[in-house]
Formats: C-alpha cells, sequence, structure tokens
C-alpha cells in the first residue's frame, strides 16, 4: 500500500523501517528539529533521520491545522492509508480525511485504559499486572477511535518502561503489518469499558514516596523510566536511585534502618525498599552502600 507515517521519537523507528520493508512510504511526517546535546543545536528527531538515511520523503511542520501548504504535500503524496506511532501531535479533521483508508494508531495499551501520550509509564506506576497494545482507527478525539487488532500480556514483575514499551512496539509491529494486509476486509471494533488517561510524566513523578508502600514504590520506579527516573533528597540535596528493590520486613517511612555490602535498607509504609545503585548530585552513578559510607549515611538517617 502507499502509506504515510506520522513519528517522532526512536521508538517510533522500528515501526517506520517494517513499513519500509513491506509498502511504499510516500511520506514521513515527523516533529521539527528540537534543540539537543550541551550545545543545544537543533538537531532532526530519530525518525527524521531514518528518513533521510533511507531517502524517503520528509516534512516537519511546526503546525498541522490550518496548515495549507502541509495538506497539499500530503494530498500529493497520495496516501491510501497513513500510520502514527508516537508522533506527538493532534491530528485535524482535514489531515485525517485525506487518506481514503484513514489513519491507524499502535497505542500501547489495553484501550480505553490509559490513552494519552504515556500509557506505558502509568501502567507500570499503578501497578497494572496485565497490558497490551493496540492497532486503532484514529478520530478526531484522543485515543478514541475503534480498535482493529488488540494483544494482551501479563507484565513481568521487574520489567521498566524501557523494556515494556519496547516490548509491546515489537509486537504491535506484528499487528499493524496484518491490519494493513487485511485492511479493506476489516470493520474496526468500538472499544469498550471505563476509560482512564495516562498525561505526560511530570519531573515530580519521580519522586520516591516512601510513605507508600515498597512495592508501589518500585512499580513507580519501573514506571519512570528512563525520564524523569527515580529520586529522594538527603540534606536537601537530590539523590537520584538508579537500582532497587522491594524486600520484607517493616521500619518508619524515609528513615535508614541498616547499611550493608549490598546497599541501604529504607522504610516505607509497607515492606522495606533496598537502594542498591545511587547517584549523587554531580557525582557518578555508585553502589548505594559506597554513598552511604561516603556521605554519612547510616542507621536512623531520614531520606526524604
Amino acid at each position: 500500500m502507499r502509506v504515510a507515517f506520522f513519528g517522532t521519537p526512536a521508538w517510533a523507528v522500528p515501526v517506520l523501517d517494517a513499513l519500509n520493508r513491506r509498502h511504499q512510504v510516500v511520506l514521513v511526517v515527523t516533529q521539527p528539529d528540537r534543540p539537543k546535546g550541551r550545545g543545544l543545536r537543533p538537531a532532526p528527531s530519530p525518525v527524521a533521520e531514518y528518513a533521510s538515511a533511507h531517502g524517503l520523503p520528509l516534512r516537519k511542520p511546526e503546525r498541522l491545522k490550518g496548515n495549507r501548504e502541509f495538506l497539499e504535500a500530503f494530498e500529493a503524496s497520495a496516501p491510501q492509508v497513513a500510520v502514527t506511532a508516537a508522533y506527538g501531535k493532534i491530528l485535524p479533521k482535514e489531515v485525517l480525511e485525506v487518506p481514503p483508508w484513514g489513519f491507524l494508531n499502535l497505542h500501547p495499551s489495553l484501550l480505553p485504559k490509559y490513552r494519552g501520550p504515556a500509557p506505558v509509564q502509568w501502567a507500570l506506576v499503578r501497578g497494572e499486572r496485565e497490558t497490551g497494545v493496540a492497532v486503532m482507527k484514529t478520530e478526531e478525539g484522543l485515543d478514541t477511535g475503534p480498535l482493529y487488532a488488540v494483544y494482551r500480556t501479563e507484565i513481568g514483575p521487574d520489567e521498566d518502561a524501557v523494556a515494556l514499551s519496547e516490548r509491546l512496539r515489537d509486537r504491535g509491529v506484528e499487528l499493524l503489518l496484518r491490519v494493513l494486509e487485511d485492511l479493506p476486509r476489516l470493520t474496526p471494533i468500538p472499544q469498550e469499558g471505563e476509560p482512564s488517561y495516562a498525561p505526560l510524566l511530570t519531573r515530580e513523578e519521580g519522586r520516591i514516596r516512601f510513605g507508600e508502600s515498597a512495592q508501589a514504590i518500585y512499580n513507580r520506579h519501573r514506571g519512570v523510566q528512563p525520564w524523569p527516573g527515580s529520586y529522594c533528597f538527603h540534606e536537601g540535596k537530590r539523590v537520584k536511585v538508579l537500582r532497587m528493590r522491594p524486600e520484607a520486613g517493616q521500619g518508619e517511612p524515609g528513615v535508614v534502618l541498616g547499611v550493608d555490602r549490598e546497599g541501604v535498607l529504607v522504610g516505607t509504609g509497607e515492606g522495606l525498599i533496598r537502594l542498591l545503585l545511587v547517584q549523587p548530585e554531580g557525582r557518578r552513578p555508585m553502589p548505594a552502600a559506597d554513598w552511604a559510607r561516603g556521605y554519612g549515611v547510616g542507621p536512623g538517617t531520614r531520606l526524604e
């Protein structure tokens, strides 16, 4: 099929690659170049880099709604169908109406649960045991469209947002290719159930809430990878917690119970959390036990 692709981050590149191998990609649309690195120089998105490297027609519109120049270029590319994967912009009606077969969106959740831009992260933070990925027909509403295909899977007890999102993406690519193969014969099914929303994470979401249970703290830790990551404060300075694990036991929330070669054991609202690898402000990552020795952290120390 003649396919247009809308996507931006590295997560979306394998989706574009699969389409490029199986179909004719007539246009790639991505976010404009954004400042990156220490010099904050404008840099293309990973999807833009792939498109340029493979000689695919590329557009980087700042906005879509009311953008006559982009709309004419999109229409001229004559796509039969368009696919979105983490594009990052709302698609207006005039854009949605261009492809005869509409837009398909690859969304890593069991819709209507976790509509929005961070479904994998919030599924982990909220302790879901099952999730999935859906191929949806895009409508003007936020992830409200009917479903062409859904894959369900259990969440691994130690899977973080990076590993889970990539696993769902890879299975979603398989679903997407099958849907495109059978698209003229398929009828999408309306979403059923109570919808929930998965907004973008904020930096504050990474702060460890020691008053929660150890399992809830660990679930949040898995969900906030790679950004904003888990962190707490010791004597007013931020300490990133790169690795942790929940353990049995009980102690006052946020208070260190002990330090040994494995790490730093801290009380929570229910159970204990062991800090294994940390990164103090302005320092490189280090074993939590080394941090404790170097920064005067011991039994009775309060972390916030």
